[in-house]
């Protein structure tokens, strides 16, 4: 396909007004994401299991002893074979979707997910558990990046911003589900399965509703465009055309005249030099600096709660009230998220969750030790669904997957680092070592931002320009 048709394409995207058929693309889309939060934070929730199954021994561990100090290091290698996985899958395969198309790759890295998170539930060593860990891990890094390209490419300009925030608070409500699980499945075994086995199988058990509504998904028509399949591409878009408009009883507008996207060799190659290396390089360090705090608090709070005094049984019951707050933060920051600045919102989010997690350290009632656990998971998923749409904006169509997964990939390499060091500072410096490094980071992160390029409002391809 020419590139003025290319153009065409989008711009009759983006010129379609709020209705069903946009949003229930992004709430499909999302129901495949609620899986891949469901599992990347049980981590935290089955941590006291695992641990208390003797999986995080020496012997249990293998080679995997060598990488820190046990006890509660043991468990962070946990986390780092999750977020190995996830490097993975990001940066080695997030250029599929360039190749192969969303729809394809949405689908088929979701089945290696259910598979292999399946094969992990049933290991009896932590060698084993992280091994599978890290295979598992792939599939998400893949399906994460996917998701984010996706929404980027169907939803038109003026609501790109609600779509991130709506796509996390249906993936966000995967969390309270978690920690409710782990709570009154703690102690117990159903099946004759530890309860943590159970909390894990549930998750693949029903991402498998997943497979089944996919095919309501339609295949991205800019990447249609952008590989030469006119035919395909033209019928998607007249086909959302016809069916917004009997929805909104009223004409579609007339697209407005759109700049062609500038063309490129289509390689990863392209966004390691000008004009694309500079955001780059912003979104790499941003990433790894985001994630720590993001994860950090995540996949620890238990055990954070559990050091400032709390008993474990009773961590589990604040973390899950703590968690409960998971939707709500996107679900705030859909009423904005249009309306501000993505970059605001990111900055916005990165100061609080630094200033309340220097609070949370110095902290001892259970009460206190909550509320700031709310605010700290309210700021830091409005940080998290601005920064994915953001990310995701700031490359051009025939890059999109794998840049994103390139610069997506540092936050997990960073996380699986991390979650070693926290493990670490912990250990010897208690709950304020742990904020000390979390609030670096955020300042770090902030000081990213602000050096990206403004997106609100404009097409994808002006941005990529």
């Amino acid at each position: 396909m020419s590139t003025p048709t290319s153009a065409e394409i989008a711009a009759r995207l983006d010129r379609l007004p709020p209705s069903r058929t946009v949003w229930t693309m992004v709430i499909l889309l999302s129901l495949g994401g609620v899986f891949e939060f469901y599992d990347l934070f049980f981590t935290g929730y089955v941590a006291p299991g695992m641990v208390h199954a003797g999986l995080f021994t020496p012997e249990s561990l293998g080679f995997f002893s060598a990488l820190g100090p046990l006890k509660v290091a043991g468990f962070g290698t946990f986390v780092f074979s999750t977020f190995a996985g996830l490097w993975v899958g990001a940066l080695v395969f997030g250029q599929v979707a360039d190749r192969f198309g969303r729809r394809m790759i949405f689908t088929w890295s979701l089945i290696w997910y259910i598979v292999c998170t399946a094969i992990m539930a049933f290991q009896t060593t932590g060698l084993a558990l992280n091994i599978w860990r890290f295979i598992a891990g792939i599939g998400i890094g893949i399906e994460l990046v996917t998701i984010d390209t996706y929404i980027s490419e169907l939803i038109p300009r003026g609501e790109r911003g609600r779509a991130y925030a709506l796509n996390q608070v249906i993936t966000f409500c995967a969390v309270p589900v978690v920690a409710f699980l782990a709570y009154a499945l703690k102690d117990t075994q159903p099946l004759g399965l530890d309860y943590w086995r159970v909390v894990i199988l549930i998750g693949s058990l029903g991402a498998i509703v997943v497979w089944f509504v996919r095919r309501r998904i339609p295949e991205s028509p800019r990447w249609l465009a952008r590989n030469g399949r006119e035919a395909d591409a033209e019928r998607i878009v007249a086909d959302i055309e016809r069916r917004v408009q009997a929805e909104t009883r009223t004409p579609l507008p007339a697209p407005e005249p759109a700049a062609p996207e500038v063309a490129g060799a289509g390689s990863l190659a392209e966004v390691l030099r000008p004009p694309y290396l500079r955001r780059t390089v912003i979104l790499s360090i941003f990433n790894m600096a985001q994630v720590i705090g993001f994860y950090g608090f995540a996949a620890w709070v238990p055990t954070l709660l559990i050091e400032r005094g709390i008993h474990v049984t009773q961590s589990l019951a604040y973390a899950f009230v703590i968690a409960i707050a998971n939707p709500f933060g996107p679900l705030i920051g859909f009423w904005f998220a249009d309306k501000l600045e993505r970059k605001t919102q990111i900055v916005g989010g990165l100061l609080i969750m630094a200033v309340v997690i220097a609070l949370f350290a110095q902290a001892s009632q259970p009460w206190l030790l909550i509320v700031l656990g709310v605010l700290f998971t309210l700021a830091a998923n409005i940080m998290s669904y601005a920064y994915h749409g953001y990310q995701a904006e700031l490359y051009p169509t025939r890059v999109r997957a794998r840049a994103v997964g390139f610069v997506y990939s540092w936050s997990r390499i960073a996380a699986a680092f991390a979650g070693l060091a926290i493990g670490i500072l912990l250990h010897h410096y208690g709950v304020p070592g742990v904020a000390m490094f979390i609030g670096v980071s955020m300042l770090v992160g902030i000081v990213m931002v602000l050096l990206g390029p403004a997106t609100r409002g404009r097409s994808l391809e002006d941005i990529s320009r």
